[in-house]
């Protein structure tokens, strides 16, 4: 069975993948193998250029204000962006053989389909503007900037199956009663 743990920013998702990965759970992070495979694919070097500009890259190494900036200037550079780099990352997704990933963006990605079960990490607004800002050093308009380009926290938790409440309250008790090690159904 494969399973995804989500939520927005700031709701302690990496927290809980840390707690899982202390009980043996190996877990594909979505964003660490975007960078990575931005940083090695050829396939993927060379689309990017194609659509960025053959100065996204510098010396082989990606130039992030550029592609930053790409970005920035609209929804449709966003979803031409996401058309290369989503599938790269489901395929290295599937390749990789594990059974647990963390992802951010499940359903915006459309990677929910990738999963058979959803867990989904929430905390409230506050909590997360608050651990946000903290962890990044940045303003609350821009922490609260940040949870406004994602998917709604609710809309996420009325999609998943398994919600775990970040809300300082412990959190070993409500992963006690998830079922860890499944049986592949494929």
């Amino acid at each position: 069975m494969k399973t995804a743990i989500t939520g927005g920013i700031g709701s302690g998702k990496s927290h809980v993948c840390q707690l899982l990965k202390q009980q043996g759970i190996e877990i594909y992070d979505c964003d660490s193998a975007a960078k990575r495979l931005m940083r090695t694919s050829d396939t993927l070097k060379e689309q990017l250029k194609r659509l960025v500009g053959d100065e996204v890259y510098i010396d082989g190494n990606l130039n992030k204000p550029m592609l930053a900036q790409f970005l920035l200037a609209g929804e449709e550079n966003k979803r031409a962006l996401n058309a290369i780099v989503h599938p790269a990352v489901a395929r290295d997704f599937e390749a990789s053989g594990m059974e647990w990933m963390e992802c951010a963006i499940l359903f915006e990605s459309g990677f929910d389909h990738l999963v058979d079960r959803i867990i989904c990490v929430s905390a409230p607004r506050e909590l997360r503007i608050d651990r946000i800002m903290k962890r990044d050093g940045i303003t609350r308009d821009k922490a609260e900037e940040w949870i406004e380009c994602q998917m709604n926290q609710e809309e996420v938790a009325k999609r998943s199956h398994i919600i775990i409440n970040n809300d300082g309250s412990p959190l070993s008790p409500q992963i006690a009663k998830i079922p860890l090690h499944t049986a592949n159904n494929k």
